[in-house]
C-alpha cells in the first residue's frame, strides 16, 4: 500500500517565507509521524520534547553495555513506515533496517506447553492441533472473521478522521454486522473451544492496554494484521527506528528540540497562538499537534476556561487502560533456546484479568511478556550477553500502590519466575544489569494520567468517535496524535492518527 499524497522532494534549503508555523508537542512515533506529514505539506515544523533522547514511550536506557528499548518492541504492519519515507522521496531502508521474526512469539504455559505463533499456515495449524485438531476448522472460521474486521476497522477507518458523531453513525451498521458490541474473548470462543487455544488468540489487546475480557472484537484485527504482514524488529532495537525518522524528518528541514518541557499551550479568541515553555520562552504556532498523553494536555496545558468539553471532571470519568511493570536486565551468558518474544501465562487468565483490570489489586501471580532482543541483534548487549525485559500487566495508580516500596520485592518475583529450564535458567546468577520501571514512572517520566501505559482503555464506547478527537472539539489549531486519540494505541495505531490529520490541514 501507498500514501494517498504524492511523494514530495527533501527540503535542503530553509523554509519559504510565510510557511505556517507547526509545533509538534513530543516525539513518540505518533508526533513524529505528524511531524513528517507536516514537513511533506510545507509546514515550518518544530518538535519539542521534554527528554534528553526523541522517542516518547520509546525511550532507549543504557546500563553497563546493555541498550534497553524502553517502550514499543513490536512492529507489525511496515507500510505505514515506508509510506512517511515515501512522503519526502526515501526509501525507509536508507535509515533503519526492519528484520521479521520467526516465530512471532512462544506462548509459554503454566503447565509446561509451549505454542510457537508463526506466519506459516501449516505450521500454525499443527500447533493448534496439538491442543485440539477440532480447532483448526474454528481458527479458520476465526482467520475470516478477523479479516472481515481488518478490511474495516483498519484499512477502511484507522486513517478516517471522526470528527463527527454522523461518520460513526455511517459506521454503526457495519459495527453490528461485525459484533463489535462482544469482547475479543467472547467473539473468539465463540470459534475455539479448547480454554488453552482461545487465550492464544485472545491475549493481543493486551498489547495495546485492552482486557481481552472486554476490549471489543474490532480489536481481533491485531491477529489479521500481525498474520498478513508478520512481526519485525528494527536493527539496533526501536531506538533505531526513532533515530531513522528523526534524521529522515531533519533532512526534510524539519526541527527537533530536547529539554524543551511545555509548561502551557496559549490560546487566543478561542486559537492556539503559541506555547510556553518551563523556560519562559514562547514558540508562535498556527497549529499545535500534541503527542502527548491526551487526558495531561488538557489537564496541565489548555486553562480550563478554554475548556467546554474535555473539563477535569470529564476526563476523570474516563476509563484508563493498565499500567506496566517492566524490568530490564542482562545477563553474563546467553539463552539462544529463547526467541526473540516469549509470552509467559500464569495460572490463572480470566480472575488474573479482573484483578488487573476491576479490583486494581497487584496479584500473586502474573502473566508475562518477555522481550530479548539479543536473539535477534547480538550488538545490544556486551559479547556473550544476553539483554532482555520482561513486563508485568498491572493496575493504574487508581490501585492505590506503594511502588517505591513494593518494586524489588515485586521485580524478584518475576525474575524468579523466569527461572526455568525453557526460559532463563539460573538468570539470577548470571544477572549483571537491572532498572526496573513502575507506573508511578510512567506518571513521573512520562507524565501519564494515572500512570496508565496506554491512555484510554480500548473498549467500544472510547473508540473512534467516542475517544477524543484528533481535532480538538475545545481549541481551534489544536491536534491530537498518538495512542490517546483514534485510532489507538500501538504501532499502526499512533502512526495512522498522524495521517488523520490530513483531513483537517
Amino acid at each position: 500500500m501507498s500514501s494517498s499524497i504524492a511523494p514530495r522532494p527533501t527540503r535542503s534549503s530553509p523554509d519559504h517565507a510565510g510557511a505556517r508555523r507547526a509545533v509538534v508537542i513530543g516525539s513518540g512515533f505518533g508526533g513524529i509521524a505528524a511531524a513528517i506529514r507536516l514537513r511533506a505539506k510545507g509546514y515550518d515544523t518544530t518538535i519539542l520534547e521534554m527528554r534528553d533522547k526523541p522517542g516518547g514511550r520509546a525511550y532507549v536506557y543504557e546500563d553497563n553495555g546493555f541498550v534497553y528499548d524502553a517502550g514499543p518492541t513490536i512492529i507489525t504492519v511496515p507500510f505505514v513506515l515506508h509510506e512517511l519515507a515515501e512522503l519526502a522521496g526515501k526509501r525507509l531502508e536508507d535509515y533503519v533496517t526492519i528484520v521479521p521474526c520467526d516465530p512471532y512469539y512462544r506462548i509459554n504455559f503454566h503447565d509446561g506447553r509451549t505454542f510457537d505463533y508463526s506466519g506459516d499456515p501449516e505450521l500454525l495449524e499443527a500447533e493448534i492441533a496439538k491442543f485440539n485438531p477440532d480447532d483448526v476448522a474454528g481458527y479458520r472460521r476465526f482467520l475470516a472473521y478477523a479479516a472481515k474486521v481488518f478490511d474495516k476497522a483498519f484499512t477502511e477507518l484507522a486513517d478516517h478522521s471522526f470528527h463527527s458523531v454522523w461518520e460513526m453513525v455511517k459506521v454503526a451498521p457495519d459495527l453490528i454486522r461485525l459484533r463489535a458490541e462482544q469482547s475479543v474473548f467472547k467473539r473468539v470462543s465463540s470459534f475455539i473451544k479448547d480454554p488453552a487455544l482461545r487465550q492464544v488468540f485472545s491475549f493481543e489487546p493486551l498489547l495495546i492496554g485492552g482486557n481481552p475480557l472486554r476490549s471489543s472484537s474490532i480489536y481481533a484485527m491485531i491477529h489479521y494484521l500481525e498474520k498478513t504482514w508478520g512481526v519485525h524488529f528494527a536493527m539496533g532495537g526501536t531506538g533505531a527506528l526513532v533515530r531513522g525518522l528523526v534524521r529522515l524528518f531533519e533532512d526534510m528541514g524539519g526541527k527537533i528540540r530536547l529539554n524543551a518541557r511545555v509548561e502551557e499551550i496559549e490560546v487566543e479568541h478561542g486559537h492556539v497562538r503559541s506555547v510556553r515553555l518551563v523556560s519562559g520562552e514562547r514558540v508562535e504556532a498556527d497549529v499545535v499537534i500534541a503527542n502527548g498523553d491526551v487526558a495531561n494536555t488538557y489537564r496541565k496545558l489548555i486553562r480550563p476556561e478554554h475548556r467546554r468539553k474535555w473539563t477535569d471532571r470529564r476526563l476523570e470519568r474516563m476509563r484508563y487502560a493498565m499500567s506496566l511493570f517492566v524490568v530490564y536486565f542482562g545477563t553474563n551468558r546467553t539463552y539462544p533456546h529463547l526467541p526473540h518474544h516469549s509470552i509467559v501465562l500464569g495460572p490463572r487468565y480470566e480472575d488474573l484479568l479482573g484483578d488487573i483490570f476491576d479490583r486494581k489489586i497487584v496479584a500473586d501471580d502474573f502473566s508475562l511478556y518477555l522481550h530479548a532482543p539479543t536473539r535477534t541483534d547480538s550488538s545490544l548487549a556486551p559479547p556473550g550477553c544476553e539483554g532482555f525485559y520482561v513486563l508485568s500487566p498491572v493496575p493504574h495508580l487508581g490501585g492505590g500502590q506503594d511502588w517505591d516500596a513494593i518494586k524489588e520485592a515485586y521485580a524478584d518475583r518475576i525474575l524468579a519466575s523466569l527461572e526455568k529450564d525453557h526460559l532463563v535458567p539460573d538468570l539470577r546468577k548470571h544477572l549483571v544489569s537491572k532498572l526496573i520501571f513502575t507506573p508511578k514512572d510512567f506518571e513521573t517520566q512520562l507524565d501519564a494520567y494515572l500512570g496508565s501505559a496506554f491512555q484510554f482503555e480500548p473498549i467500544l464506547t472510547q473508540s473512534a468517535w467516542f475517544r477524543p478527537h484528533n481535532r480538538s472539539e475545545d481549541v481551534d489549531g489544536l491536534y491530537f496524535v498518538g495512542a490517546g486519540t483514534h485510532p489507538g494505541a500501538g504501532l499502526p495505531g499512533v502512526i495512522s492518527s498522524a495521517k488523520v490529520l490530513e483531513a483537517f490541514l
